[in-house]
């Protein structure tokens, strides 16, 4: 994925009520930047370090600018959690998943029952459901999800059970925007039934997808499948 505007770089101030960070920028402007990212963000927030932002020319909303990545120990951490969905997206219909590929129509924002997933794949063969989500919580050398209760996470963990269950292809795709970690796992200790419903999950044959991702000002990059321990 390519970033289609030219990023803006500067330093974090604060990040508060979730969606908000303020940001100086290099010229010495302070500036607030929408921040997509609901969750705690737990080992990539850090005030003063460096974060590039995209600039936003829409004058219905009250922020300029939205908050796309944060350096961390010298490597910039993908935060925007809508660019998992396009990376996974542009993954699966241009075969850059092994796992993913060969299929023929590919869908974003696809309804099942009471759920809508963020990808649907299909060929002659089969229906292929997959679900998305941005990592970028860092315990020692693994990348852990969910960094805060998750209980919509355990729905979608239930409906892709149950798209097995009727026959089709179930997919758990885990998108780790940083290059700092060797494995995935679920949080156990901030989400011990997130974690539950994971390992029933990967019983009832929903597939589990660890893609570890290079993020830079000019795009971000799907690298290597990481081992994941559950």
């Amino acid at each position: 994925m390519r970033f289609e505007k030219e990023l803006v770089h500067g330093r974090l101030i604060k990040r508060y009520k979730r969606f908000l960070a303020d940001v100086k920028l290099d010229d010495g402007t302070e500036v607030t930047a929408h921040c997509t990212n609901s969750g705690t963000m737990k080992s990539c927030l850090e005030d003063g370090a460096e974060v590039y932002l995209t600039p936003v020319n829409d004058p219905k909303r009250r922020t300029k600018f939205t908050w796309e990545m944060i350096k961390i120990d010298g490597r910039w951490v993908g935060i925007n959690t809508n660019n998992p969905n396009k990376i996974a997206f542009e993954a699966v219909r241009n075969n850059r998943i092994p796992e993913l590929s060969g299929y023929e129509t590919v869908r974003r924002e696809v309804k099942f029952g009471d759920s809508r997933f963020d990808v649907m794949a299909q060929n002659e063969k089969e229906t292929c459901f997959i679900e998305v989500k941005n990592v970028t919580m860092k315990v020692g050398p693994d990348a852990l999800f969910p960094d805060a209760v998750t209980t919509r996470g355990r729905k979608h963990l239930n409906t892709l059970m149950e798209v097995k269950k009727q026959g089709m292809r179930a997919v758990m795709l885990y998108i780790i925007q940083r290059m700092d970690v060797e494995r995935f796992g679920p949080a156990d200790e901030i989400d011990p039934e997130y974690g539950k419903a994971l390992r029933e999950a990967y019983r009832e044959g929903v597939e589990i997808i660890p893609m570890q991702a290079e993020v830079t000002p000019e795009g971000i990059e799907l690298v290597r499948k990481l081992d994941f321990e559950l």
